[in-house]
């Protein structure tokens, strides 16, 4: 069974409701591609198959709670956890998270509203939310706004478009495929930085050499 048979039979059974669930998963599973399941929940509200303000509500609510079910993932693993893993992962340093940790506390807010609109990120960024223990109002007043806002986008194109409804994913791809090569060049220029400074011989060793 294809994904979207999937989707569209979960629907067919349940409604906006089963929208909801799917947009959930999604959020849990990030394979499960919401530029798929938001579209579609918009052509079947076209086709009468459910009302667009019930597919908005619970789609959203969807992306609310799989957020919810991370925040308390990476509550439950903790600073020191992190920690305590970072410092024997080759590469990585503790003060590496310790400096993530100053910019979320910085930007956290902004980080969670437009992480919600980043595909990839949009549900990864709801772990370290969890980790730093993010005020929970605030982590779900900007998780909802922000999946309010991409919800609505794509439901709505979905919507407006019918049968052509995947259009939306073709463009959505493109946007996707970029967020994730540059996600990759970052975490390859990361790499690439420590390996040097690791290879280049400190203070000590080049006085030895004169």
């Amino acid at each position: 069974m294809s994904m979207e048979t999937w989707i569209n039979s979960l629907m067919d059974t349940l409604g906006a409701p089963g929208a909801g669930i799917a947009v959930a998963l999604e959020n849990l599973f990030p394979p499960i591609p919401s530029e798929v399941i938001l579209p579609l929940a918009g052509f079947a509200a076209s086709s009468g198959r459910m009302n667009l303000l019930a597919a908005l509500l619970w789609t959203t609510a969807g992306s609310v709670v799989g957020a919810l079910a991370l925040y308390g993932a990476g509550a439950l693993f903790g600073r020191e956890r992190v920690l305590a893993v970072a410092a024997r992962l080759p590469l990585v340093k503790v003060a590496d998270i310790e400096r993530t940790e100053e910019w979320f506390a910085r930007h956290g807010t902004k980080a969670v509203l437009l992480g919600r609109m980043v595909p990839i990120f949009r549900s990864l960024i709801s772990v370290p939310a969890g980790v730093e223990r993010m005020r929970l109002p605030v982590f779900l007043a900007l998780t909802t706004l922000g999946s309010a806002l991409w919800n609505t986008i794509f439901v709505l194109a979905g919507y407006l478009l019918g049968e052509n409804w995947e259009e939306v994913t073709e463009y959505v791809s493109v946007y996707s495929t970029a967020v994730l090569l540059l996600a990759l060049a970052a975490v390859a220029c990361f790499v690439a930085v420590r390996v040097v400074r690791a290879l280049r011989p400190g203070p000590g060793a080049r006085r030895a050499r004169r």
